[in-house]
C-alpha cells in the first residue's frame, strides 16, 4: 500500500490516507506508519471501517495488548476492548461516557503505562465532544535551562480512581485506587527524545519536596503543557481511527451535550519499557 502523510498542526499529529486497516499490513506499510506515529505522536486515519477483531490486529503489530483493568471490558473474547460511549442501548459495559474530560496521560497510574491506545468513531455528536492532543515533547524542548535543571530527577505520584468521577481531578486520594510514581520528565525509548510526564487530571504530588513547591511546579507544567501553541484539537469524523504515542502526548476531551450520542472504541497497546 502507498501511504500519503499529511501534518495537522505545527503543534502535533498527522493525518494517514490510502491504508485499509480491515486488512493485513505488510512490513513496508507498516514501518511507514509507526515512524509517522513516533515523528508526530498522534496519527488520524480516516474512511475506515473496522470491527473489535481489525482494530485489536493492527494494535498488535505494536505490541501486545493492554487488557482492560475496570472492568468494563467486552468480555472474554475481547477483553482489551473498551467502549467510550454515553449510548445505554449497546448492550455493553461503557465506561467515561459523559462530559469534560482534563488533560492526562493513559494509565500513568500503573508501572508500566500503555505504549499507545487507539480509538475508532462509531458515533459523534454534532457539537462538542473533541478530543485536545498535546506534544509533551515539543513542550519540554521549550523549557528555558533554568526549569529543565529544576525537573531533572523529579517524580511525581499519579492516581486515578475509577469509582470516583473519572473526568475530573480527584479532592482526595483513595489509598485503594491505582497508583504509581514516575520521573515529572520521561526519555521515549524509540526517539530518545525527553517529555514532561505529568498530567493534570492524574498527578497529585512530587515527591520529597514540600506540597506548597509541588504544587506550584505542577501547577507551572499543567498550564504550559496546555498552552494553544503545543496542542491540536481533533473535530471528529465517524470511520476515523486515531493512535497517539502515550510516552509524550496527553489528551482530553471537550465537553458535550449528554442528550447527544457518542460512541468510541478503544483498543491499548502495552508498554514493555518502564519509564525512564
Amino acid at each position: 500500500m502507498a501511504i500519503t502523510v499529511t501534518p495537522l498542526s505545527e503543534a502535533i499529529g498527522a493525518r494517514i490516507e490510502g491504508v485499509d486497516l480491515s486488512r493485513d499490513l505488510d512490513s513496508g506499510t507498516f514501518g511507514a506508519i509507526e515512524s509517522a506515529l513516533y515523528e508526530h505522536a498522534i496519527i488520524v486515519v480516516p474512511g475506515q471501517t473496522l470491527d473489535e477483531d481489525d482494530q485489536e490486529r493492527f494494535c498488535r503489530y505494536f505490541g501486545e495488548l493492554e487488557r482492560v483493568r475496570s472492568g468494563q471490558a467486552l468480555g472474554r473474547d475481547h477483553p482489551a476492548v473498551l467502549m467510550i460511549t454515553n449510548a445505554t442501548d449497546t448492550g455493553r459495559p461503557t465506561a467515561l461516557e459523559d462530559g469534560e474530560m482534563m488533560f492526562h496521560y493513559d494509565q500513568c497510574y500503573y508501572e508500566n503505562p500503555a505504549l499507545g491506545s487507539t480509538l475508532y468513531a462509531m458515533e459523534i455528536p454534532d457539537e462538542g465532544g473533541n478530543t485536545l492532543f498535546a506534544n509533551c515533547r515539543l513542550a519540554y524542548e521549550a523549557l528555558d535551562d533554568g526549569w529543565k535543571a529544576r525537573l531533572d530527577g523529579l517524580r511525581a505520584l499519579h492516581c486515578y480512581d475509577y469509582k470516583r468521577d473519572p473526568t475530573l481531578r480527584p479532592s482526595t486520594i483513595n489509598p485503594d485506587a491505582p497508583q504509581w510514581v514516575h520521573p515529572v520528565v520521561r526519555t521515549h525509548p524509540e526517539t530518545g527524545r525527553k517529555a514532561i510526564y505529568v498530567n493534570r487530571l492524574m498527578t497529585l504530588w512530587i515527591e520529597g519536596i514540600e506540597r506548597d513547591e509541588s504544587d506550584a511546579i505542577l501547577d507551572f507544567l499543567f498550564d504550559h503543557i496546555e498552552q494553544p501553541q503545543f496542542v491540536y484539537e481533533h473535530v471528529w469524523t465517524v470511520g476515523e481511527l486515531i493512535m497517539w504515542d502515550n510516552r509524550c502526548s496527553a489528551h482530553a476531551r471537550t465537553w458535550f451535550s449528554p442528550d447527544k450520542r457518542r460512541m468510541m472504541r478503544r483498543v491499548t497497546v502495552r508498554d514493555p519499557h518502564p519509564v525512564l
